[in-house]
C-alpha cells in the first residue's frame, strides 16, 4: 500500500492473480469458454467489430452462432453481458500468449530488456494475426473508440496490470523510475506503435506493396518494432 515500505521490485508487487480472478468472473466461468457459449462469443466479436454494438442485433447474433436467441439471456444475462464476455475473452487470450503471466522476479537490465522484447513480440503477433483473433481485436479496436463500459473489463484484467508490469520491467532495464509519468509515457509509446500497425495495417500494406498483413509481413513488422525498443532503450540508458 502507498506509504508502507517494500522490499519487493515494482514487477513483483503486480497482484495479477486478482486481474486473472477479474476474468474469471466476467466471464462467469474459470475455463476458456467452449460449446454454445463459444459460439456466441465468437459471432458475438465478429458482428459488434463490423457493425457496431448497437447495430449488431441479438437475432443477427444467434444466428451466426446456430442458436436461438434465448441462449444469449441464458449465457450471459443479456445482449451487454456478451459484450462485456467478448471483452473478457480478449483479455485472456491476450495473456494467455504473454510470456510470465505472473509476478516477476527481480531482473537485471539485460534480463528486464529481453522479458520486455519478448512481450511486444508476442502482443504483436496476437494482434496482427488473422481469422477468428481477428474478430477479437476488431471488436477492440471498435470499443475503444466507442469508450465503451466493457472497456473496464479489459483495462482491470489486462491493461492497467500489464501496463505496470511493462513499467517496472522498463524501469529495470533503464534505470528508471517505474511509476514516473515519463515511464508510463513511454511504455504506452512502445504499446502504441504495435496499435498503429493493427489499426493501420491496410495503409501500411498498400504502401509497402503487400498483398496484406500475413505471417512473413508481421515478422518484418516486429523486426522493425524490436529495432526500435533497442534504439530507444539505449537511447535512455545514455540519458538522452
Amino acid at each position: 500500500m502507498a506509504g508502507q515500505a517494500s522490499d519487493r521490485s515494482p514487477a513483483e508487487s503486480i497482484d495479477f492473480n486478482h486481474s486473472i480472478d477479474y476474468i474469471h468472473r466476467m466471464t462467469g466461468q474459470p475455463h476458456p469458454p467452449d460449446g454454445t457459449r463459444l459460439q456466441l462469443i465468437r459471432a458475438g466479436a465478429h458482428l459488434f467489430g463490423r457493425q457496431g454494438y448497437a447495430a449488431a442485433s441479438t437475432r443477427a447474433i444467434a444466428a451466426l452462432a446456430g442458436t436461438n436467441i434465448a441462449s444469449i439471456a441464458y449465457h450471459f444475462g443479456g445482449k451487454e453481458g456478451l459484450r462485456e464476455a467478448c471483452a473478457a475473452e480478449f483479455a485472456r487470450r491476450v495473456r494467455a500468449v504473454l510470456p510470465g503471466d505472473g509476478p516477476a522476479p527481480a531482473l537485471d537490465p539485460d534480463a528486464a530488456a529481453d522479458e520486455l522484447r519478448a512481450i511486444l513480440g508476442k502482443v504483436a503477433a496476437y494482434l496482427l494475426s488473422g481469422n477468428e483473433n481477428g474478430d477479437l481485436v476488431a471488436f477492440m479496436l471498435r470499443e475503444m473508440a466507442d469508450a465503451s463500459p466493457a472497456l473496464a473489463v479489459v483495462y482491470d484484467g489486462l491493461a492497467e496490470p500489464m501496463h505496470r508490469r511493462l513499467c517496472a520491467l522498463w524501469a529495470a532495464a533503464a534505470g528508471h523510475e517505474a511509476e514516473s509519468p515519463a515511464t508510463r509515457l513511454k511504455v504506452f509509446s512502445l504499446i502504441g506503435q504495435v496499435i498503429y500497425f493493427r489499426i493501420g495495417a491496410p495503409i501500411v500494406a498498400r504502401r509497402m506493396g503487400w498483398p496484406s498483413v500475413g505471417p512473413a509481413e508481421a515478422g518484418a513488422i516486429i523486426d522493425v518494432l524490436m529495432a526500435n525498443l533497442d534504439a530507444v532503450l539505449d537511447a535512455a540508458r545514455k540519458g538522452v
